[in-house]
């Protein structure tokens, strides 16, 4: 039996003729910290929404903390414990930011077997959440008085709230200053330290090496490097592929 908290085994997908993933294999670890890399068009997108259901993949299998997933519908994964945060943060405009952390906590936390939270639990929890992502100030505003940085902090609570086994940050920090990129590694380290396996997607290299201890790259739909990410970043395919010949 497997310890891999996620495992991927020759997992493809098509569109028409184009192959958008090829035979992936991947396994990760509880409490590993991936990052997830190549350059744009790699597959990487495709492989995530692979993982979380919104895409089906055509051949391969996906198991989770044990559990075949391949054919679950998306919100069954997150019941499982498999969250996301996406690159353009999505939250429900009409209602507050702690609000936006009472659905999640609701109807994910909530619907699984033997969990039931009172009223004063949910709020508890949603203070807990917005203190550890700095927004315990901004409980009561709505999204769009939020700057950009408190959005994807946000974004990550939300995903947070539905209390994941594995959290899936998909461009966290895109578009953010230095300083902001610092925050939202911290926060993902802090995560990571309260025993969330966190798979990071980022263009921002120094930001997937700092906070990484292990690397994959795709390039084209192919898993072409998997290992740590000093030596990752030193194999030539990888350098190809970001450099050219």
């Amino acid at each position: 039996m497997s310890a891999a908290l996620l495992q991927v085994e020759d997992l493809s997908k098509r569109f028409g003729g184009f192959t958008a993933l090829d035979a992936i294999a991947l396994e990760v670890a509880p409490g590993a910290r991936l990052g997830l890399i190549g350059p744009n068009g790699s597959g990487k997108s495709t492989l995530v929404n692979c993982l979380c259901g919104t895409l089906r993949n055509d051949t391969g299998s996906v198991r989770f903390d044990g559990t075949a997933i391949d054919g679950l519908p998306a919100h069954r994964r997150t019941h499982l414990g498999m969250a996301r945060s996406f690159q353009l943060p999505r939250p429900f405009a009409s209602l507050s930011v702690a609000e936006n952390l009472r659905i999640p906590l609701l109807y994910t936390v909530n619907l699984r077997r033997g969990r039931h939270m009172p009223r004063a639990e949910v709020e508890a929890r949603e203070a807990e959440l917005l203190r550890l992502v700095g927004l315990a100030g901004k409980a009561r505003h709505r999204p769009r008085d939020l700057s950009q940085v408190e959005m994807r902090k946000l974004e990550l609570a939300r995903a947070m709230a539905a209390e994941p086994k594995l959290l899936i940050a998909d461009e966290a920090m895109a578009g953010l200053s230095q300083a902001e990129v610092g925050e939202i590694l911290a926060l993902l380290r802090r995560l990571n330290q309260a025993g969330v396996t966190i798979i990071l997607i980022e263009h921002i290299m120094r930001a997937v090496m700092s906070f990484s201890d292990r690397l994959v790259v795709l390039v084209a739909g192919r898993k072409i490097a998997d290992g740590l990410p000093d030596e990752v970043m030193r194999n030539p395919e990888v350098e190809r592929a970001y450099l050219g010949e």
